[in-house]
C-alpha cells in the first residue's frame, strides 16, 4: 500500500470524514453509532484542537482521521491539563493496513513538539498498549465516577509527566452531548444503514 497523505482536515472534507467515521463505528459497540455526530459537535467546541487533529488521504479519498481535544485531571493537587483524542478511525476498506497507527504516531509527535505532557483516552485495550499506553490505575487516575477499566488508558508524552498527579479525568462535555436524540436527526445526512445487535457489542 502506498503511504497515505496525512494532513489537516478542511471544511470540504467534513462530510467525507464524518461518513467514514459512521462506517467505521456502525454496529461496532452498539446497534448503530453516534461517533460521526460527536465529530460534528467537537469541531464547534472550544475544547477542540484542530492543530493536532489530522486526516489520512489515500488515492484522493478520506481513509482515516483522528480528532484531539482538551481534557483534565482534577484532584487535591489541583487541575492537570491533558489531551484526549477520539474518535480515531479508518474507513472499513482501508483497515488493517497501518493507517490508524500512522495517524496516531504522527499526531502524538505533534503533541510532544507542541509541549503537551500527557494523553488520556478510552480506547481498545488490545490496541493502544503497543503505542505505550498504560491503564490509568498505574498512574493513580480514575474516570469521573472514580472507577477504572481496562479501556481507560494514559500515555506520558514527557517521561514522568503523571508523577504526583492523582484525581479524576474529565473530557469535553461534547462526549456526553453526542448521546442526544439529535444524533438520529443528524444521521439523516448520510446513507442509511441497518442497526444490528451483534455479538461482542457493549451491554446497554
Amino acid at each position: 500500500m502506498e503511504n497515505p497523505i496525512i494532513r489537516r482536515e478542511r471544511e470540504y472534507d467534513w462530510y467525507d470524514t464524518e461518513y467514514l467515521t459512521k462506517k467505521a463505528f456502525w454496529n461496532l459497540h452498539v446497534p448503530g453509532c453516534n461517533e460521526h455526530y460527536l465529530v460534528h459537535l467537537l469541531r464547534k467546541s472550544p475544547d477542540y484542537l484542530p492543530e493536532l487533529s489530522r486526516m489520512a488521504e489515500l488515492n484522493g479519498r478520506a481513509a482515516g482521521a483522528i480528532w484531539y481535544s482538551k481534557a483534565r485531571v482534577e484532584g487535591e493537587g489541583g487541575v492537570f491539563p491533558v489531551l484526549t483524542f477520539g474518535p480515531l478511525c479508518v474507513a472499513p476498506e482501508y483497515q488493517r493496513q497501518g493507517i490508524g497507527g500512522r495517524l496516531l504516531t504522527y499526531t502524538l509527535d505533534l503533541a510532544r513538539e507542541a509541549g503537551h505532557k500527557a494523553v488520556i483516552i478510552f480506547g481498545n485495550p488490545d490496541y493502544y498498549p503497543r503505542f505505550g499506553f498504560k491503564t490509568c490505575d498505574q498512574f493513580g487516575i480514575t474516570d469521573k465516577t472514580g472507577g477504572n477499566i481496562s479501556a481507560f488508558m494514559g500515555l506520558e508524552l514527557i517521561p514522568g509527566a503523571f508523577r504526583g498527579v492523582t484525581g479524576k479525568f474529565y473530557e469535553s462535555p461534547v462526549f456526553e452531548e453526542c448521546n442526544s436524540p439529535l444524533s438520529e436527526e443528524y444521521d439523516q445526512k448520510f446513507p442509511q444503514m441497518p442497526k444490528l445487535k451483534l455479538p461482542g457489542q457493549w451491554e446497554t
